[in-house]
């Protein structure tokens, strides 16, 4: 049995992963999905002073509580990501990476030390507009939802039923604002840690891109070649756990089983 740990992204709620526990559970793992403060049903304990940190810490306390049990009971833990949720996922795992068998990053970019979720965000545009939202309609330290026009925030909605989007619409919360603007700070703890991408290529990119991205030789992405990291593509849009639960739940199977493209120039994996 392997233990998936699921973080959610921005605005969401460990509520976002309820099909994606349900499959995983239904093949005799266990899920827990994350439920960050101030997200979902724990909305009402969002503050000022809720930041990065805050949800670092729930989910290192998710964590605790997994590496509470027997060994035999919990197996294997798989951390996993979507989007904002690298964020404090990775700052988890740097604290105490060997209770951690690998990192899923779905539809989510790799955090670099010392920066922050805005910082990261290549539109400056975006980043403006997101910090006067937050001063003109949350006293300066939540963000609203934004409307499902704002792909640039959302990413794509492509694959939601019309059930999925009402339930994003229903559920989503205000952002704290400082989990947005305090900087990650990252040891390097987590660098021999196993790790898979899951890309929803109808978003931003794929594995192929990420491939000639290597080929190139630019040393941001050198180490993406590492054979302890693996890809996949998923044909759909940012949030696979809505629009193809199984399917998702199904490539998190296979990363925990170590498969994947491997981007290096030795595939060492089946894709």
């Amino acid at each position: 049995m392997t233990t998936f740990v699921l973080v959610s992204g921005g605005y969401t709620g460990g509520w976002i992963w309820r099909e994606v526990a349900d499959h995983l559970r239904a093949v005799g793992h266990r899920a827990e999905p994350v439920t960050l403060t101030g997200m979902g049903d724990r909305r009402h304990l969002s503050g000022p002073g809720t930041d990065l940190n805050t949800h670092i810490e729930d989910v290192a306390q998710v964590l605790d509580h997994v590496g509470a049990g027997e060994e035999d009971e919990a197996g294997e833990t798989v951390l996993v990501a979507h989007c904002y949720g690298a964020y404090p996922a990775l700052g988890a795992a740097d604290r105490g990476p060997d209770r951690l068998a690998r990192l899923v990053y779905v539809d989510a970019g790799l955090p670099t030390d010392g920066v922050s979720v805005l910082d990261a965000l290549p539109d400056p545009a975006v980043r403006e507009r997101l910090q006067r939202r937050a001063q003109e309609h949350g006293d300066g330290w939540r963000l609203p939802p934004p409307s499902f026009e704002e792909t640039d925030i959302w990413g794509s909605l492509d694959g939601i039923s019309e059930e999925g989007r009402d339930r994003l619409a229903r559920f989503a919360a205000p952002q704290p604002l400082p989990t947005l603007t305090q900087p990650i700070r990252l040891s390097g703890a987590t660098a021999a840690l196993p790790a898979t991408g899951i890309f929803c290529t109808k978003n931003v990119t794929s594995t192929a891109a990420l491939r000639d991205l290597v080929a190139s030789g630019d040393p941001r992405f050198a180490a993406l070649g590492d054979p302890r990291y693996g890809f996949f593509d998923l044909d759909t849009g940012h949030w696979p756990m809505l629009s193809c639960p199984g399917e998702l739940a199904d490539l998190l199977l296979r990363a925990a089983a170590d498969e994947g493209e491997r981007l290096g120039p030795s595939d060492q994996a089946p894709a």
